[in-house]
């Protein structure tokens, strides 16, 4: 192959990959610089010459001329005068010699391995330049095609055909996709893995629900409300806490819209998710009671050094705080960074269908009944409102004794 024919190959299949020119000439001098160094020891008096428009290609190695009997001829960058004289018969001992090496004295295996060394630079460096591109876009919304539906994750390409990954932990419970459909996700994270570069988006993230709100909010997206902070169980729901910087805006209703117009769209996007849109306020007490909104608190005690606060609430309102699956009291105490406690305040009107628990000290030890009571958890209703998971996490009770309690519980009622 001719150095002509090898560089105009190399300079398309560069071009199709949107290598930009002095890259592409870098690659190319780097790797005849490879070569000069296998063949000869040294690269370091040689000029690499390249025009990759028209495919030439010029090699010189310079050396100076010594006498035949000095001690330096076996130096890289001399020549014995005999050996000159061989190239041109008026040379003379301290003149410069260029001679052009050819490409096709390397030999046809070396000039075939450049070729392959010349793509797979190509291919790494088109690695590093799509890892390097998302990983600028990490947070940032994209469309993307679906592509592949696999067990644990969907593949999807972009507009140039790159493949990205929606892991199954990443996806909405509730997503259901078919191939050649577009999504929305967020730029998650970028790894590189056995030297390829893995883009994984993400649908669960608050980020991309804050994206979202970017785009049907432009109050949010011209920086004249802010999302101060989102807590999120993808599919469920979410609570997002804003400020607004202009007195004359109100935030809530601004990112509601009217009759809901702006939210819907965001709530259809993520499967019906209900999101809970409240004003952020620095006062903590006030935050927290609209946190649990849409439970009205009767009083609180704070406790800031614990990073916990027991919050007091009639018995018809106690349920309403927890939420379904304790959901609520789940993202309101990760939205004010704080431990939430629930209790009955017993001067309001009582549940005569709940049964406090103390009436259930012939089946459930009264260690474990104080323990329920140390979380807020006063009656059988109140324990029953709380998954399992969410029991175990909030109290020091093992995983079996929360099951006994919950089928005594539930048999009260059934």
């Amino acid at each position: 192959m001719t150095s002509g024919l090898l560089i105009e190959s190399f300079a398309d299949f560069a071009r199709s990959k949107n290598i930009d020119r002095p890259t592409m000439i870098a690659i190319l001098e780097d790797v005849f610089r490879t070569m000069i160094r296998k063949k000869f020891g040294t690269d370091e008096n040689f000029d690499v010459i390249i025009n990759a428009e028209s495919g030439d290609l010029e090699m010189w190695r310079t050396r100076e001329i010594v006498d035949d009997n000095s001690e330096d001829i076996w130096d890289y960058d001399k020549i014995p005068l005999a050996e000159a004289r061989k190239i041109q018969d008026d040379f003379e001992v301290g003149e410069q010699v260029a001679e052009e090496v050819k490409l096709e004295d390397f030999g046809r295996r070396v000039v075939q391995t450049a070729r392959q060394t010349l793509i797979q630079k190509i291919k790494d460096l088109e690695k590093e330049l799509l890892y390097q591109k998302y990983k600028d876009q990490v947070g940032d919304l994209i469309t993307a095609e679906v592509y592949q539906l696999l067990k644990h994750e969907i593949i999807l390409v972009d507009p140039e055909n790159n493949e990205l990954s929606l892991p199954r932990t990443e996806q909405i419970p509730k997503d259901r996709y078919r191939k050649g459909e577009t999504i929305k996700a967020v730029v998650g994270r970028v790894e590189m893995i056995n030297g390829s570069p893995k883009i994984i988006l993400s649908r669960t993230s608050p980020v991309f629900l804050e994206r979202l709100f970017e785009i049907e909010v432009p109050e949010i997206y011209d920086g004249l409300i802010s999302i101060r902070k989102i807590v999120r169980e993808p599919g469920e729901r979410a609570k997002v806490a804003v400020e607004s910087y202009d007195d004359r805006i109100d935030p809530v209703g601004a990112c509601v819209g009217m009759k809901g117009s702006r939210i819907h769209g965001i709530v259809r996007e993520l499967g019906n998710e209900n999101i809970d849109v409240i004003n952020y306020t620095e006062n903590l007490e006030l935050l927290i009671s609209r946190a649990l909104s849409p439970a009205k608190i009767s009083s609180m005690q704070i406790d800031r050094e614990a990073k916990r606060v027991s919050v007091f609430l009639k018995p018809d309102q106690v349920s309403l705080a927890i939420g379904k699956g304790g959901q609520n009291i789940k993202l309101a105490g990760r939205l004010v960074d704080m431990e939430i406690d629930v209790f009955r305040d017993n001067e309001g009107q009582e549940d005569d269908e709940d049964v406090d628990l103390s009436e259930f000290t012939d089946e459930i030890d009264e260690w474990m009944i104080d323990e329920l009571r140390r979380v807020g958890l006063d009656t059988a209703k109140s324990v029953l409102a709380l998954n399992r998971d969410e029991l175990v996490r909030r109290t020091d009770l093992e995983e079996d004794t929360i099951d006994e309690i919950l089928s005594i519980l539930r048999r009260e009622f059934e």
